[in-house]
């Protein structure tokens, strides 16, 4: 008697036919194992490689790497064998040409309504996610509460959602980018880090800057993961905005290295992230 389509494995041939690299997951939302053959990369497999696809192994290894549109493959022998054991299907965003905002709670869908366009939104246990046309480099933690997978990443398939898909935007691209590393250097002295020069001041009051720097103080005290991002992103845009008119003060940095540092930033951190946020604004 021939055995039914496992529901995994029957959802799977449907996304793959639609063009959606598929994988099956496991309880808890993650890939099966690498098999023995392939166990801490012995086959020569690519798990870091920039394009999905799995090495010779006709099991379903390397996790987001083994995604694939080829209902031969989801079908076989192995594969079959997995998706009677997977608890849900993943699928690889960035091969799709997609990226996923996971929102994992209410206050980042919040965040989310208020800094992102719309877009096609699919319920999760906790939160949302967030479909984008495009692709970018998947990061965790980018803000609290908010994870972004795209490429070189995998995401469980919740379903079709509501709402059209948009395209990437800015908005959530800058989620993604890393600080700088720090060429090694001398330390510097507060004085030697406060702007770029002296242009045109836009502070028509001094409440205009206080205001600045202090939410950018509540935006690092509130962090509640990616420290080292926040502070990085904060001094970014606190030098962005206040960075070329010579306005900001030693006082003021000192503010902001003191809010980084009881987050538990060292004093060498926070001056390696102002250097690099001047680098990256010209400054």
């Amino acid at each position: 008697m021939t055995q039914p389509t496992p529901y995994p494995q029957h959802t799977a041939l449907s996304l793959a036919a639609s063009g959606v690299p598929v994988l099956p997951l496991r309880r808890g939302k993650v890939p099966f194992g690498n098999c023995t053959t392939c166990a801490d990369n012995a086959c020569g497999g690519r798990p870091n490689m920039k394009v999905p696809g799995p090495c010779l192994c006709p099991a379903p290894c390397h996790a987001w790497a083994a995604a694939t549109t080829d209902p031969a493959v989801i079908v076989s022998p192995a594969w079959s064998a997995a998706w009677r054991r997977a608890a849900c299907v993943g699928y690889h965003p960035g091969d799709a040409d997609l990226t996923v905002v996971d929102l994992d709670d209410s206050e980042a869908i919040a965040w989310a309504c208020a800094a992102l366009p719309a877009t096609r939104t699919v319920p999760t246990t906790r939160g949302e996610h967030w479909i984008y046309r495009g692709t970018m480099a998947s990061r965790n933690a980018v803000r609290p509460g908010v994870d972004i997978k795209s490429t070189m990443a995998y995401a469980r398939w919740l379903g079709h959602g509501a709402g059209t898909i948009a395209a990437l935007p800015d908005a959530v691209r800058a989620l993604s980018v890393k600080e700088l590393s720090p060429a090694p250097r001398a330390p510097q002295a507060l004085s030697g880090l406060r702007t770029g020069g002296r242009g045109e001041c836009p502070h028509r009051t001094p409440a205009f800057l206080e205001r600045g720097v202090a939410m950018a103080e509540q935006r690092i005290t509130e962090a509640s993961s990616g420290v080292h991002a926040t502070v990085y992103r904060t001094f970014l845009a606190v030098l962005s905005r206040h960075g070329r008119c010579g306005c900001l003060t030693d006082a003021h940095v000192a503010r902001l290295f003191t809010a980084a540092q009881a987050k538990g930033e060292s004093a060498r951190h926070c001056t390696d992230a102002w250097t690099n946020a001047r680098t990256a604004l010209g400054l």
